[in-house]
């Protein structure tokens, strides 16, 4: 009744079984990078936000009068011109 002396692991069972070690433990960690690089990804929605905050925070300097009407208007299409050279 001697059955696993003939179904030990050789040479290429544990080269196997380590390469598979291997492969496992890397898709593993991939996924996990993967997955928090989504979370961390912005979404698109929030660069309308931030487009909104600059345009407001420039009409306050220019209500509380910081800046004249001229370089309100310059400012106002180089910020429009920038964040939607952002989006293409």
């Amino acid at each position: 009744m001697m059955y696993w002396y003939d179904h030990d692991l050789d040479g290429w069972g544990y080269a196997w079984m380590s390469i598979g070690m291997v492969l496992f433990w890397g898709l593993l960690i991939a996924g996990f990078v993967i997955l928090v690089r989504l979370a961390m990804r912005p979404d698109p929605s929030s660069m309308n936000r931030r487009e909104l905050v600059a345009e407001q925070l420039l009409a306050e300097r220019f209500a509380r009068g910081e800046i004249d009407e001229k370089e309100y208007t310059d400012r106002l299409a180089t910020l429009r011109r920038h964040l939607t050279a952002g989006h293409s």
